[in-house]
Protein backbone atom coordinates (compact mmCIF):
# COMPACT_ATOMS: atom_id res chain seq x y z
CA UNK A 1 0.00 0.00 0.00
CA UNK A 2 1.47 3.48 -1.16
CA UNK A 3 0.04 6.43 1.00
CA UNK A 4 -0.30 9.46 -0.62
CA UNK A 5 -0.15 13.49 -0.33
CA UNK A 6 -0.71 13.43 3.18
CA UNK A 7 -0.43 17.00 5.79
CA UNK A 8 -1.11 15.75 9.43
CA UNK A 9 -0.09 16.53 12.57
CA UNK A 10 -0.54 14.00 15.70
CA UNK A 11 -1.59 16.20 18.63
CA UNK A 12 1.16 15.31 21.63
CA UNK A 13 -0.28 13.91 24.78
CA UNK A 14 -3.32 12.78 23.37
CA UNK A 15 -4.43 9.27 22.82
CA UNK A 16 -4.80 8.78 18.37
CA UNK A 17 -6.71 5.71 16.71
CA UNK A 18 -6.22 5.63 13.09
CA UNK A 19 -9.08 3.80 10.97
CA UNK A 20 -10.22 2.29 7.79
CA UNK A 21 -10.74 -0.85 6.05
CA UNK A 22 -8.08 -3.44 4.94
CA UNK A 23 -5.53 -2.11 2.79
CA UNK A 24 -6.19 1.16 3.27
CA UNK A 25 -2.59 2.26 4.40
CA UNK A 26 -3.25 2.29 8.29
CA UNK A 27 -0.09 0.30 9.23
CA UNK A 28 1.53 1.63 6.19
CA UNK A 29 1.60 5.13 7.75
CA UNK A 30 2.29 3.92 11.09
CA UNK A 31 5.68 2.39 9.63
CA UNK A 32 6.62 5.53 7.70
CA UNK A 33 6.27 7.86 10.51
CA UNK A 34 8.11 5.15 13.06
CA UNK A 35 11.12 4.91 10.21
CA UNK A 36 10.57 0.96 9.98
CA UNK A 37 9.67 2.02 6.18
CA UNK A 38 11.25 4.26 3.92
CA UNK A 39 9.51 7.22 2.47
CA UNK A 40 10.14 8.45 -0.92
CA UNK A 41 8.77 12.21 -0.41
CA UNK A 42 7.98 14.72 2.26
CA UNK A 43 9.02 15.05 6.09
CA UNK A 44 8.05 13.33 9.25
CA UNK A 45 9.07 16.23 11.65
CA UNK A 46 9.51 14.67 15.35
CA UNK A 47 10.88 17.40 18.01
CA UNK A 48 11.63 19.98 14.75
CA UNK A 49 14.02 17.51 13.36
CA UNK A 50 13.47 15.29 10.14
CA UNK A 51 13.29 11.80 11.60
CA UNK A 52 15.48 10.09 9.06
CA UNK A 53 18.28 12.86 10.52
CA UNK A 54 17.82 11.32 13.58
CA UNK A 55 20.80 8.41 15.07
CA UNK A 56 18.34 5.52 15.61
CA UNK A 57 19.51 4.83 19.36
CA UNK A 58 18.18 8.51 19.56
CA UNK A 59 15.20 7.86 18.24
CA UNK A 60 13.87 4.97 20.53
CA UNK A 61 14.48 6.97 23.27
CA UNK A 62 11.76 9.09 21.70
CA UNK A 63 9.51 6.53 20.57
CA UNK A 64 8.70 3.03 20.50
CA UNK A 65 6.27 0.91 18.51
CA UNK A 66 4.91 -2.40 19.15
CA UNK A 67 4.06 -4.21 15.97
CA UNK A 68 0.96 -6.00 15.42
CA UNK A 69 2.72 -9.48 16.23
CA UNK A 70 5.62 -10.40 17.97
CA UNK A 71 7.83 -13.22 17.66
CA UNK A 72 8.66 -14.84 21.16
CA UNK A 73 12.42 -16.77 22.24
CA UNK A 74 11.39 -20.17 23.83
CA UNK A 75 11.81 -19.65 27.32
CA UNK A 76 12.06 -15.90 27.38
CA UNK A 77 10.65 -14.52 30.86
CA UNK A 78 8.94 -11.52 31.51
CA UNK A 79 11.49 -9.43 33.06
CA UNK A 80 13.78 -10.44 30.32
CA UNK A 81 11.57 -8.89 27.68
CA UNK A 82 11.01 -6.27 29.17
CA UNK A 83 14.49 -5.25 30.23
CA UNK A 84 14.61 -5.30 26.14
CA UNK A 85 13.44 -1.56 26.60
CA UNK A 86 16.27 -0.39 27.99
CA UNK A 87 18.61 -1.01 24.91
CA UNK A 88 18.28 2.85 23.93
CA UNK A 89 19.78 3.61 27.18
CA UNK A 90 22.65 1.28 27.69
CA UNK A 91 26.48 1.48 26.40
CA UNK A 92 29.67 -0.40 26.43
CA UNK A 93 28.98 -3.66 27.12
CA UNK A 94 25.24 -3.28 27.91
CA UNK A 95 24.89 -3.94 31.45
CA UNK A 96 22.03 -3.22 33.37
CA UNK A 97 22.40 -0.28 35.92
CA UNK A 98 20.52 0.60 39.18
CA UNK A 99 18.39 3.29 37.05
CA UNK A 100 17.49 0.53 33.95
CA UNK A 101 16.34 -2.07 36.99
CA UNK A 102 13.91 0.91 38.38
CA UNK A 103 12.51 1.85 35.45
CA UNK A 104 11.87 -1.99 34.47
CA UNK A 105 10.00 -2.61 37.95
CA UNK A 106 8.38 0.45 37.43
CA UNK A 107 7.11 -0.28 34.13
CA UNK A 108 5.90 -3.98 35.54
CA UNK A 109 4.01 -2.28 37.99
CA UNK A 110 1.88 0.05 36.44
CA UNK A 111 1.17 -2.47 33.25
CA UNK A 112 -0.06 -4.78 36.61
CA UNK A 113 2.68 -7.83 35.38
CA UNK A 114 5.40 -7.37 38.09
CA UNK A 115 3.39 -10.43 39.95
CA UNK A 116 4.57 -12.27 36.00
CA UNK A 117 8.65 -11.14 36.06
CA UNK A 118 9.70 -14.63 36.32
CA UNK A 119 7.35 -16.45 34.71
CA UNK A 120 7.68 -17.55 30.95
CA UNK A 121 6.21 -15.23 28.56
CA UNK A 122 4.90 -19.07 26.84
CA UNK A 123 2.56 -19.65 30.22
CA UNK A 124 0.74 -16.02 29.74
CA UNK A 125 -3.09 -15.27 28.34
CA UNK A 126 -2.61 -12.98 25.17
CA UNK A 127 -3.96 -10.23 27.28
CA UNK A 128 -1.26 -10.61 30.04
CA UNK A 129 1.43 -11.08 26.73
CA UNK A 130 0.13 -8.02 25.12
CA UNK A 131 0.25 -6.08 28.52
CA UNK A 132 3.87 -7.24 28.49
CA UNK A 133 4.52 -5.89 25.26
CA UNK A 134 2.87 -2.49 26.63
CA UNK A 135 5.76 -2.71 29.50
CA UNK A 136 8.97 -3.43 27.69
CA UNK A 137 7.70 -0.03 25.78
CA UNK A 138 7.14 1.65 29.10
CA UNK A 139 10.57 0.58 30.26
CA UNK A 140 12.19 2.49 27.42
CA UNK A 141 10.88 5.89 28.44
CA UNK A 142 9.51 7.30 25.64
CA UNK A 143 7.18 10.14 25.11
CA UNK A 144 5.56 8.40 22.35
CA UNK A 145 4.72 4.61 21.84
CA UNK A 146 3.10 3.67 18.76
CA UNK A 147 0.88 0.28 18.41
CA UNK A 148 -0.30 -1.15 15.44
CA UNK A 149 -3.34 -3.29 15.94
CA UNK A 150 -2.93 -4.25 19.95
CA UNK A 151 -6.25 -5.34 20.23
CA UNK A 152 -5.82 -8.42 17.48
CA UNK A 153 -6.23 -11.91 18.85
CA UNK A 154 -7.63 -10.86 22.20
CA UNK A 155 -10.86 -11.63 23.38
CA UNK A 156 -13.30 -8.67 23.83
CA UNK A 157 -12.71 -8.42 27.92
CA UNK A 158 -8.78 -8.72 26.96
CA UNK A 159 -9.05 -5.79 24.75
CA UNK A 160 -10.87 -3.29 26.88
CA UNK A 161 -8.18 -4.46 29.61
CA UNK A 162 -5.54 -3.23 26.69
CA UNK A 163 -7.24 -0.20 26.00
CA UNK A 164 -7.96 0.91 29.41
CA UNK A 165 -4.14 0.35 30.09
CA UNK A 166 -3.58 2.61 27.17
CA UNK A 167 -5.83 5.41 28.26
CA UNK A 168 -4.59 5.42 32.16
CA UNK A 169 -0.88 5.52 30.65
CA UNK A 170 -1.83 8.62 28.22
CA UNK A 171 -3.93 10.11 31.48
CA UNK A 172 -1.35 9.52 34.30
CA UNK A 173 1.91 9.88 32.66
CA UNK A 174 0.74 11.62 29.32
CA UNK A 175 2.50 9.63 27.00
CA UNK A 176 1.41 9.87 23.42
CA UNK A 177 -0.60 7.28 22.27
CA UNK A 178 -0.95 6.22 18.69
CA UNK A 179 -2.34 3.14 17.29
CA UNK A 180 -4.58 1.26 14.37
CA UNK A 181 -7.81 0.09 15.64
CA UNK A 182 -10.47 -1.71 13.85
CA UNK A 183 -13.52 -1.59 16.14
CA UNK A 184 -14.77 1.58 15.56
CA UNK A 185 -16.91 2.17 19.18
CA UNK A 186 -13.57 1.59 21.05
CA UNK A 187 -11.86 4.33 18.58
CA UNK A 188 -14.82 6.36 19.41
CA UNK A 189 -14.56 5.54 23.53
CA UNK A 190 -10.69 5.57 24.05
CA UNK A 191 -9.36 8.83 21.52
CA UNK A 192 -9.23 11.91 21.47
CA UNK A 193 -8.03 12.39 17.30
CA UNK A 194 -9.22 10.00 15.13
CA UNK A 195 -7.75 9.36 11.51
CA UNK A 196 -9.78 7.93 8.90
CA UNK A 197 -8.35 6.11 6.04
CA UNK A 198 -9.08 5.03 2.35
CA UNK A 199 -6.82 3.90 -0.25
CA UNK A 200 -3.75 5.37 1.44
CA UNK A 201 -4.94 8.92 1.79
CA UNK A 202 -6.32 10.57 5.04
CA UNK A 203 -10.49 11.28 4.28
CA UNK A 204 -11.00 12.84 7.75
CA UNK A 205 -8.93 13.64 10.69
CA UNK A 206 -10.06 14.95 14.24
CA UNK A 207 -11.89 14.47 16.94
CA UNK A 208 -14.44 11.55 17.15
CA UNK A 209 -17.52 13.83 16.95
CA UNK A 210 -15.69 14.83 13.59
CA UNK A 211 -15.12 11.10 12.76
CA UNK A 212 -17.53 9.02 13.92
CA UNK A 213 -20.03 9.93 11.58
CA UNK A 214 -23.06 8.70 8.42
CA UNK A 215 -21.02 10.52 5.98
CA UNK A 216 -17.30 9.62 7.08
CA UNK A 217 -18.16 6.28 7.55
CA UNK A 218 -19.87 6.07 3.71
CA UNK A 219 -16.88 6.94 2.51
CA UNK A 220 -14.24 4.77 4.06
CA UNK A 221 -16.21 1.82 4.49
CA UNK A 222 -19.03 2.31 2.06
CA UNK A 223 -21.71 1.58 4.59
CA UNK A 224 -24.77 3.15 5.67
CA UNK A 225 -24.64 4.09 9.29
CA UNK A 226 -26.57 4.75 12.36
CA UNK A 227 -24.62 6.94 14.59
CA UNK A 228 -25.70 7.39 18.24
CA UNK A 229 -24.52 8.33 22.09
CA UNK A 230 -22.82 6.25 24.21
CA UNK A 231 -25.10 6.34 27.27
CA UNK A 232 -21.54 5.59 29.25
CA UNK A 233 -19.13 8.53 28.30
CA UNK A 234 -21.82 10.24 25.89
CA UNK A 235 -19.02 9.73 22.50
CA UNK A 236 -20.73 9.10 19.68
CA UNK A 237 -21.24 5.12 18.98
CA UNK A 238 -22.35 3.29 15.68
CA UNK A 239 -25.74 1.15 16.44
CA UNK A 240 -25.95 -0.30 13.42
CA UNK A 241 -25.03 -0.41 10.17
CA UNK A 242 -25.55 -1.46 6.52
CA UNK A 243 -23.29 -2.33 3.12
CA UNK A 244 -24.40 0.76 0.45
CA UNK A 245 -25.23 -1.42 -2.44
CA UNK A 246 -25.28 0.48 -6.00
CA UNK A 247 -26.97 -0.50 -8.84
CA UNK A 248 -25.48 -0.45 -12.42
CA UNK A 249 -28.32 -0.44 -14.43
CA UNK A 250 -28.01 -0.22 -18.34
Amino acid sequence: MVVKGLNLEIPENKVTAIIGANGSGKSTLLKSITRIIPYDSGNVILDGEEINNIDTKELAKKLSILPQTQEITEGLTVGELVSYGRFPHQSGLGRLKREDYYAIDKALEMTGTDKFKYRSLDALSGGQRQRVWIAMALAQETETIFLDEPTTYLDLAHQLEVLTLLSDLNKNENRTIVMVLHDLNQAARFADFIIAMKDGKIVKAGDPEEVISAPVLKKIFNIDAMIGRDPVTDKPMCLTYNIMITSNKI
